[in-house]
């Protein structure tokens, strides 16, 4: 094929650079499977699973305490509000570190984009705990309806499922039922939400009494949709890795 294309000169140094230039090009275009293995086989840093997991854990200590500062007098929920703030500042400083480690790091274990923002949604699940504990202590709301306490019982739950998904983060393994309960939750979170709004229109006449009950309530329902946002985000992030 290749000697009617060129026929032979006689020249065997243009033949010879010839087939050396169509080899070379041949390498680039097609390279030898085994530069894919090694490609696949690059090491990546997995530290990520954990910064991640330890993030989730100081969920688990904020839902806790806010359960306790809801039973608790005005004087210990002061304590307790204290104590629900430095989770929340061990939350923003783990999620600094995810920050700070993805700006060193070549080779994440999936997508660096959603690895930044499933850390940044974590880190807004606290924040919105921690403030609706600070809006209790601040407001004086020395009682509150008991389906207050329904709300903060979900975001218990779903801080204690959040913490157990992510170390299945590393295989993308066994995390369907997971996602599936958060929806769930938060739906759940949805009608607990809307009974209790009618519940203070209907027996609360105090309107600054209402307003201030009201923040701490809607306070709640941003928590709990937070807490679907990571579930949702780690469904996609498991898909796209599958």
């Amino acid at each position: 094929m290749f000697t009617k294309a060129l026929p032979y000169s006689g020249n065997d140094q243009s033949i010879n650079l010839f087939a050396a230039l169509f080899i070379t090009v041949s390498q680039r275009r097609f390279p030898p499977p085994e530069s894919a293995v090694r490609l696949r086989l690059t090491p990546r840093d997995t530290s990520f699973f954990d910064l991640l997991a330890d993030l989730a854990s100081h969920l688990v200590t904020g839902a806790n305490l806010l359960s306790e500062l809801l039973g608790a007098d005005r004087a210990g929920r002061k304590v307790l509000a204290k104590k629900l703030a430095d989770t929340e500042h061990a939350a923003d400083d783990a999620t600094h570190s995810i920050m700070r480690r993805l700006n060193q790091t070549f080779v994440t274990p999936f997508d660096r984009d959603d690895i930044s923002g499933l850390a940044s949604a974590l880190d807004d699940c606290m924040d919105y705990m921690e403030e609706a504990g600070d809006l209790i202590v601040l407001y004086k709301l020395d009682e509150l309806p008991a389906r207050v306490s329904d709300q903060i019982q979900v975001l218990q739950r779903c801080a204690e499922l959040t913490a157990e998904a992510m170390p299945h983060l590393r295989s993308m393994g066994d995390l369907t039922d997971y996602w599936v309960e958060v929806n769930s939750l938060e739906n759940q979170a949805d009608k607990i939400h809307r009974k209790l709004l009618a519940q203070m229109f209907d027996e609360i006449t105090d309107p600054i009494h209402l307003m201030k009950l009201k923040e701490v309530v809607e306070t709640l329902e941003f928590a709990a949709d937070a807490f679907e946002t990571v579930a949702n985000m780690v469904e996609t992030i498991a898909l796209k890795e599958s």
